[in-house]
């Protein structure tokens, strides 16, 4: 499978995530709870994904639940198989544990770039996503020792992306 493009949308995303953590950092107020002063300060407005966070979520609290919620990225965004439930779930966990809601909005966030983000992930108290957020990716069901498991079906090698971030392997011949 192919999916240098998905894991240079996450880098990227990862990326955005630091950013918006700076600028909340930058606002100077600790205490404060992210939504409000996401609605206050024209910069965030652009990071959709902090709209899914707990109304109540500090901008303290959100700083320490980032770095226990992304630190294992980078390290797992290079190894050579990507391991897409230890991506989801770590964000999960930290970010999302008692926000079912936010849980459903930020995947559904990631998908637009990511489609099989979440897919096949206990949700927030036990429901499973089985198929990306809007619906609308195609998709094949293998039987998996747990029942089904859906993933998304690849374009035709010909409509591939090809290119950054890895170059095409070359010919030996």
């Amino acid at each position: 499978m192919d999916d240098r493009f998905d894991r240079r949308e996450l880098l990227l995303h990862l990326g955005d995530i630091l950013d918006a953590l700076n600028c909340l950092n930058r606002t100077s107020e600790p205490g404060a709870p992210v939504t409000q002063v996401v609605q206050k300060n024209d910069a965030l407005q652009t990071f959709e994904f902090l709209r899914a966070l707990a109304p109540k979520m500090t901008v303290q609290e959100f700083g320490a639940q980032v770095a226990s919620a992304f630190s294992q990225w980078p390290r797992e965004l290079l190894e050579t198989k990507l391991n897409r439930d230890a991506l989801a779930s770590t964000v999960q966990h930290n970010l999302f544990d008692d926000n079912p809601n936010g849980w459903n909005v930020y995947v559904a966030h990631i998908q637009k770039k990511v489609p099989w983000f979440g897919i096949g992930f206990p949700a927030v108290k036990g429901n499973v996503l089985t198929e990306p957020a809007d619906g609308a990716a195609d998709k094949t069901t293998e039987a998996g020792p747990n029942g089904p498991v859906v993933s998304p079906v690849k374009p035709a090698l010909g409509n591939e992306k090809r290119g950054w971030p890895w170059p095409e392997p070359r010919s030996t011949s």
